[in-house]
């Protein structure tokens, strides 16, 4: 494996650097330079962020490591190590993953992009970064610079690629409403009359007459230092008695009525537009991570003719839609006691991905699903947790029915071996059956997790 490129940027001339480093002057000289693998810059914070960001929108440095001094800066790999060969195992790891992603091609499209960036770099979140001066507050900077001229709606695609199941949301970061017009997160939030809804309120304490109902501000009832109703002349002593403070506390100095609470209308900075609150379009801002399926898809490839696409004959369902059915059969196991029985029903296949290695492995996964299909009902559901686990949730099934299933999916360890190899492949299976296997709060998180180990 080759020893890797690596540029040291720094505008200090005199400072040491390691034999086998490159100095640079600054980063437009790396423009130069396609073949830099590693880039350290050595330089402020700010002044490293803006190169980072440059960097990265050019093509040759899309996935190329990248290290600062400020471990925070986005789209860089982290801080600058005390020692140099420590880069060496990171970047022997990188290239391994690089080589690995899409089975060897280079990542064209811009949804390939981002997801070979993710794939190369395990530990990484597309994390969102608030900018103030954007219609819509955040932005995904992963996405802005892997997109370069091409347009794209970051939330749009982030909730296709999480529906598809390529990537899965992380914790919730903020929440935002947006104009239900041009999408600006740029509101003025305003309280106006309920009535006319004129801009022009104030808090104006009243008062009401008992005598005759009259209500009106506080100034209009002082007369000589008297509280007297301007509108029966009843002179008023005693609150409570002869007059009260009504709860109406606002009032409009265009149409004059009075009101407890103004009503809050949101105004669009950008076009102007007048909302109500429930009017706004939330949306929630969080961070994306590849999912299992996704890295599924990394390694196997992005054609149509994938090991990803043959177990999608099974009409996989998405493993939190799959995780609800079963928590709803375990709930249904413990409220009535005479229930139908249903069966789990895991199987691993062991090195599933070294079948991409072999000329006939699509033929061994596309006869291995054929058969599965034949052997389960049309009321079974199916999902994948990893690339080698394929589950089976099999309803009115008991422990007799899924013996049976789980003898005849045993069986296809014959067909799971390619020829030319010589490496032992096997089949292995773990079974759970409602209500007889019932344990004591266990969901159905905690029982896939079991039964994962019982076959790992």
């Amino acid at each position: 494996m080759k020893n890797p490129y690596i540029a040291f940027v720094s505008a200090t001339r005199d400072k040491p650097v390691p034999a086998n480093f490159h100095k640079f002057s600054n980063t437009d000289e790396l423009l130069d330079h396609p073949d830099v693998d590693i880039v350290l810059l050595d330089q402020a914070s700010d002044q490293a962020a803006r190169a980072v960001s440059m960097l990265r929108a050019q093509p040759a440095f899309h996935f190329n490591l990248i290290f600062t001094r400020d471990s925070k800066i986005p789209l860089c790999d982290g801080e600058i190590p005390d020692d140099p060969e420590s880069l060496i195992p990171v970047f022997r790891l990188w290239l391994e993953r690089m080589s690995m992603f899409n089975q060897g091609q280079s990542p064209d499209r811009f949804e390939e992009r981002v997801l070979a960036w993710l794939w190369t770099r395990p530990a990484t979140r597309l994390e969102p970064a608030l900018n103030p001066d954007t219609r819509e507050l955040y932005q995904y900077p992963l996405l802005e610079v892997m997109a370069g001229q091409e347009p794209i709606n970051a939330m749009l695609w982030l909730n296709l690629m999480t529906e598809q199941g390529w990537l899965e949301r992380g914790e919730l970061l903020d929440r935002i409403r947006l104009c239900n017009r041009c999408s600006s997160g740029r509101l003025n939030y305003v309280d106006v009359c309920p009535d006319c809804q004129a801009l022009d309120i104030a808090k104006q304490p009243s008062l009401h007459c008992f005598t005759c109902g009259h209500v009106a501000p506080q100034e209009h009832f002082l007369k000589s230092s008297l509280l007297i109703c301007p509108n029966c002349m009843s002179r008023l002593r005693h609150i409570g008695s002869d007059y009260d403070r009504p709860l109406e506390n606002f009032r409009c100095l265009s149409c004059q009525s009075f009101f407890v609470d103004a009503d809050v209308e949101a105004r669009c900075l950008e076009c102007g537009e007048h909302h109500e609150p429930n009017e706004l379009k939330i949306r929630e801002i969080r961070p994306y991570h590849l999912s299992e399926r996704g890295r599924l898809r990394c390694r196997q490839g992005f054609s149509d003719q994938s090991v990803a696409e043959a177990f999608g004959r099974l009409n996989l369902i998405a493993v939190p839609t799959f995780s609800t059915l079963l928590n709803w059969e375990i709930q249904q196991a413990r409220r009535y006691k005479t229930m139908q029985p249903c069966s789990l029903l895991l199987m691993r296949m062991e090195a599933l991905e070294k079948l991409s290695g072999y000329s006939e492995g699509l033929a061994i996964v596309d006869s291995l699903v054929d058969r599965i299909q034949e052997a389960i009902r049309d009321t079974d559901r199916c999902t994948r947790t990893r690339e080698d686990l394929l589950w089976f949730l099999l309803p009115h099934t008991d422990r007799q029915g899924m013996e049976v299933l789980r003898s005849r999916l045993s069986e296809l360890s014959e067909l799971y071996k390619p020829q030319q190899s010589d490496w032992q492949t096997e089949i292995r299976l773990a079974g759970y059956t409602l209500p007889e296997d019932l344990l004591t709060q266990e969901d159905g998180d905690l029982l896939m997790a079991r039964l994962t180990g019982e076959v790992s």
